[in-house]
Parts: structure tokens; C-alpha cells; sequence
């Protein structure tokens, strides 16, 4: 979809406040990302959501309730990444810091450009 960000460019800061359905990332460029919670989870790129071989695509998260798109935790992942955990369970994507800064270049677009979206697992 678009170039890779640098590599160098690292969260600050993650912010997804108990709730809300926006998660949103300082980056030490001085930019934010905002995340939908409904885009994370759509583009989860977990073995069980996106298999184990071609691009991470939209796998829904329409179907989900409200309440099921909560975050429950978010957990660092070494140096790259961070773990999500939703509130109906799902714990299992971990999403690197690449990919999320991808994730937030989808904020704003039409669903249809979102749910034409596909990504290399490089990110």
C-alpha cells in the first residue's frame, strides 16, 4: 500500500483510554496516528485472523459488538511491537510499530478503500 515509514521512528507515547474507540500513537517524529479500534481489529494480523501466508487483509470486525472492540490491555512486545487484548478475548495479534504507523495513514478513508487494504507481514 504505502512506502514503509523509517524504521527509527518509535512510539512516545499509546493512548486508548478505557472505553473509546480510538487508539492513538505519538511517534518521536512529532506525529500522531489515530487508530480505530474497528481497523485494528479488522486488519488483526494474528495466525488464527490472516493464516499463515500472503498479505494481511481485512478480515471483518463489522460483525462485532460495541462492546467487543474494547481494549483490555495493550502489552509491549519486545522492541517492535505491541499485543493487543480485546475485550471479547482475542489476544493474540501482535502488531509492530510499522504496521500500526501504516494502520493510521487509513484513518479518514472510505470503508471500501479500508477494506481493500493489504499489507506485507514485513510490517
Amino acid at each position: 500500500m504505502s512506502p514503509s515509514p523509517k524504521s527509527d521512528v518509535e512510539p512516545v507515547e499509546i493512548r486508548a483510554p478505557e472505553g473509546a474507540r480510538m487508539m492513538e500513537v505519538d511517534w518521536s517524529d512529532g506525529t500522531t496516528s489515530l487508530l480505530p479500534h474497528r481497523i485494528l481489529r479488522g486488519f488483526c494480523p494474528c495466525a488464527l485472523c490472516q493464516g499463515h501466508h500472503g498479505p494481511i487483509a481485512w478480515v471483518g470486525g463489522d460483525g462485532l459488538s460495541d462492546e467487543a472492540l474494547g481494549l483490555k490491555g495493550i502489552e509491549l512486545s519486545g522492541q517492535y511491537a505491541v499485543l493487543l487484548r480485546w475485550a471479547d478475548g482475542h489476544a493474540t495479534g501482535i502488531y509492530r510499530f510499522a504496521f500500526l504507523r501504516t494502520l493510521g495513514e487509513l484513518y479518514g478513508q472510505a470503508d471500501d478503500a479500508i477494506r481493500a487494504a493489504a499489507f506485507s507481514h514485513d510490517h
